[in-house]
């Protein structure tokens, strides 16, 4: 892999030690990597799923310590970037790669425990206890067994996702158990609010530098009320959320693309670089340039 990778399903197709066992427009099945050269960063476009089967990693991920050992998951939202990797030399890993569309037609109603999990509680890490650990091989096994007859199946694509949806909804069951207790009696309300609406819309668009009234717009409810739902859920208001996510976008752009700072401040959706400059600045502390030197 490249120093600074933007790992997408097309990057994962291209690498050599990459095994894939299965890929189609919305999902990756990863077997085995079997050699993994050092990286600085890797943005990592779609929602991964990863069992560790053998070795250790250790990375940061958007600035939160990450560290996963054998028989280990790691949970990761889209659109994150990974730094400082540091891996064991026998490391090797079984992983999904989702786009946000498969994921919550797989979950339904389940997509908000995942959203409390991975950006609420920000918890990413699940260790298998011993019944999870039995049942994984088996699992495992049959999703093999139904990609390799999917093409000889007409319902071969629906198999698959039936298999995944089965292991992807029991992780969802121990991912509810990391819950608060006063968490997990919410999930109907929850899976109903328009704050998983919004995180869905907020993380699913290439410009989120918006005001708060474009989202409130989009889920036909006013800037008031949504900043009061998401208060009342996350603890942080809505134009936190927006700010949290446009500078996770800014620093990926500035730290890890040859793009000019113009086209940075382009990309992000702001008017004009001295605007996007008093941004910056103000919220990480030096100009987009003294960021991308730093």
């Amino acid at each position: 892999m490249n120093r600074n990778e933007e790992i997408t399903f097309q990057s994962l197709a291209e690498r050599e030690e990459v095994r894939i066992g299965y890929s189609d427009n919305d999902m990756v099945i990863v077997d085995s990597i079997q050699k993994f050269a050092e990286i600085n960063a890797a943005h990592i476009a779609m929602n991964v799923i990863m069992i560790c089967t053998n070795g250790r990693i250790q990375a940061r991920m958007n600035d939160m310590h990450l560290s996963l050992t054998k028989n280990q998951v790691a949970i990761v939202p889209q659109n994150v970037l990974v730094t400082d990797i540091m891996i064991s030399p026998d490391f090797n890993l079984k992983a999904l790669f989702l786009n946000n569309s498969i994921l919550q037609s797989l979950l339904r109603e389940k997509m908000a425990i995942w959203n409390d999990v991975m950006y609420i509680h920000h918890h990413h890490v699940i260790t298998l206890d011993k019944d999870y650990l039995e049942t994984f091989p088996m699992f495992y096994d049959m999703l093999n067994r139904a990609v390799e007859r999917s093409q000889e199946n007409p319902f071969g694509t629906e198999i698959i996702q039936s298999i995944l949806t089965t292991g992807i909804l029991t992780l969802c069951g121990e991912m509810k158990l990391m819950l608060p207790n006063e968490h997990r009696n919410e999930e109907t309300k929850l899976s109903n609010s328009h704050f998983q609406r919004f995180l869905e819309l907020l993380h699913n668009s290439d410009v989120k530098y918006r005001p708060v009234d474009y989202y409130a717009g989009e889920l036909c409810i006013s800037p008031k009320h949504l900043t009061s739902i998401c208060k009342k859920i996350s603890g942080k208001t809505a134009s936190t959320w927006i700010r949290e996510q446009v500078l996770e976008d800014i620093r990926y752009l500035l730290k890890n693309t040859d793009l000019s700072i113009k086209q940075v401040c382009n990309q992000v959706g702001f008017s004009n670089t001295s605007f996007f400059g008093k941004y910056v600045k103000e919220h990480l502390g030096m100009t987009p340039m003294e960021y991308r030197n730093s």
